[in-house]
């Protein structure tokens, strides 16, 4: 396997250096008219600046504003972060050895960096918090969702943990409260044809052979509302809330289904009511059976009128 080039920047808040190729086809004069060209969201004078203060570097070091253009080249510099909503919320590590790290993320937090979460996020915190600069996730989970990640310490061992979730080897269950349908008949598995389309929110069930599978259980109830167990045998995106749905027993607190609203990523109120409750496999270092079990619980049942207020 090619080894990972070692970027010339240090990471920043946790986070590692943007790397961008150079072409080998242009006729920019310099690496400056490039990245003018590459990057229409930066300023001119914003990369005028990085310039100048030496924070778009190659191999060899800092690059001079008129640096010629380097076909097949290759730069780094950290982007600039956008303005961000603190998550007021704690992570909770349940384990950590020398290779896995597993913890409770609150709901509202992402998992990884993307668009306008960077520094609220899961794994950039942790990275800060924990002093881990390499750690990375073995999944992600919404960031809506509460509940229990696994992330990899040690990095001679990412490939071993990540590939036990490419390949479904781990038995997740999730909790869930619902509404109750008196008429329905459960437990059931769910199946169905789900599909997510880039750059649309919300994903959707349309005819086709299944590729979403989903065993759902009702474990009590009380007051018109059940908590549910979910094990989904599959990973599609918002399966769980999608199948929910179907049933019509939304998951309370769902802002996307069965109806998108634009909730702001500075309301905390009403989060969404599913938690990743536990994970199960065999280590596949150790070879050892190992489970985890979330520390949360779900507010719409523990404190109804507190959620709900």
């Amino acid at each position: 396997m090619r080894r990972r080039e070692q970027p010339p920047l240090p990471k920043r808040h946790g986070l590692d250096p943007a790397r961008l190729r150079l072409p080998e086809q242009g006729d920019w004069a310099t690496i400056r008219d490039h990245l003018v060209a590459r990057l229409p969201r930066v300023p001119a004078a914003r990369i005028d600046e990085l310039l100048r203060a030496g924070g778009i570097v190659d191999l060899e070091g800092p690059i001079a504003p008129d640096a010629p253009y380097v076909p097949g080249g290759a730069v780094w510099f950290h982007r600039d972060l956008p303005d961000e909503t603190v998550v007021p919320f704690e992570i909770t590590i349940v384990h950590r050895d020398n290779d896995l790290l597993v913890v409770d993320k609150p709901h509202f937090l992402s998992t990884i960096p993307r668009g306008k979460h960077i520094l609220q996020t899961a794994l950039v915190r942790l990275r800060r918090e924990l002093d881990l600069p390499d750690l990375v996730p073995a999944h992600r989970l919404d960031r809506v969702t509460a509940g229990l990640v696994l992330f990899v310490i040690n990095p001679a061992r990412r490939g071993a943990y990540q590939t036990m979730f490419h390949k479904r080897t781990v038995r997740k269950e999730y909790v869930a409260i619902a509404p109750v349908d008196p008429e329905l008949t459960l437990p059931r598995v769910v199946r169905s044809r789900i599909i997510k389309e880039k750059q649309v929110l919300a994903a959707q069930e349309v005819p086709g052979e299944p590729n979403a599978e989903t065993e759902i259980a009702l474990l009590e109830q009380r007051d018109g509302l059940g908590r549910y167990r979910l094990r989904p045998h599959t990973g599609r995106t918002h399966q769980l809330r999608l199948h929910m749905n179907s049933l019509d027993i939304p998951i309370l607190g769902d802002d996307f289904y069965p109806v998108l609203t634009d909730k702001p990523v500075d309301d905390f109120t009403r989060p969404l009511q599913l938690l990743a409750a536990s994970l199960e496999f065999t280590d596949p270092i150790s070879r050892e059976p190992r489970r985890f079990d979330t520390t949360r619980t779900l507010q719409a049942w523990t404190d109804p009128e507190g959620w709900a207020g």
